[in-house]
């Protein structure tokens, strides 16, 4: 064997080897359907300082699973009128959900003093389990509890998860189903849909 035909041969194993690392890479984050945190609560706390009373509000109770149903989501966006409001719903056991927190822990923040964001935890039979969820991944708004589905199937008029709706601050809503895969493609409809810009 030449040695030129030797190098190639070190050269198509090393690509070969860099090649099966990265796919064994992408398959172990695919399969697991937990994503990490970017952002601390307290990193959050600190990027979302001043904001206007009503969306201060939200950013105090960050992460909290809030009781009240669909009574309680639907008075809070009455609080909220005249802001622009982000509302996505979502469940601890949801692959696509879990996938599409770190776009909205990273749009909520940059949009935090201008837009308001609420989850609605919607169909998770366990409590300890969206709070279990949370807690891995805080974001930095809470979300409404609701087990049985009627508060995110009345506000997204879907039975499915994930659902984001887009309010602005008019009042006109645009819906949009299916996750996000990104936190650039949610900035992009937050600004056309809640901020009408």
């Amino acid at each position: 064997m030449t040695a030129a035909r030797a190098a190639a041969m070190v050269a198509t194993l090393a690509v070969l080897a860099l090649l099966g690392i990265g796919l064994a890479e992408l398959a172990g984050s695919r399969s697991s359907p937990a994503v990490r945190s970017r952002l601390t609560a307290a990193e959050m706390r600190v990027r979302l300082r001043g904001s206007p009373a009503p969306l201060a509000a939200l950013h105090a109770q960050a992460g909290k699973l809030l009781p009240g149903g669909l009574a309680a989501l639907r008075a809070r966006i009455t609080a909220l009128r005249g802001h622009a409001v982000v509302i996505n719903k979502w469940a601890s056991w949801c692959a696509p959900c879990r996938s599409e927190f770190a776009a909205f822990q990273g749009a909520s923040v940059a949009w935090g003093r201008a837009v308001a964001f609420i989850g609605i935890d919607s169909g998770d039979s366990s409590r300890a389990d969206a709070l279990a969820f949370l807690r891995s991944f805080p974001v930095s708004y809470p979300s409404y509890y609701d087990p049985g589905g009627q508060a995110g199937a009345a506000i997204t008029d879907s039975s499915f998860t994930p659902v984001t709706v887009f309010i602005d601050a008019s009042g006109r809503r645009y819906i949009r189903q299916g996750p996000y895969p990104d936190q650039r493609k949610l900035e992009r409809d937050v600004r056309r849909y809640a901020l009408d810009a």
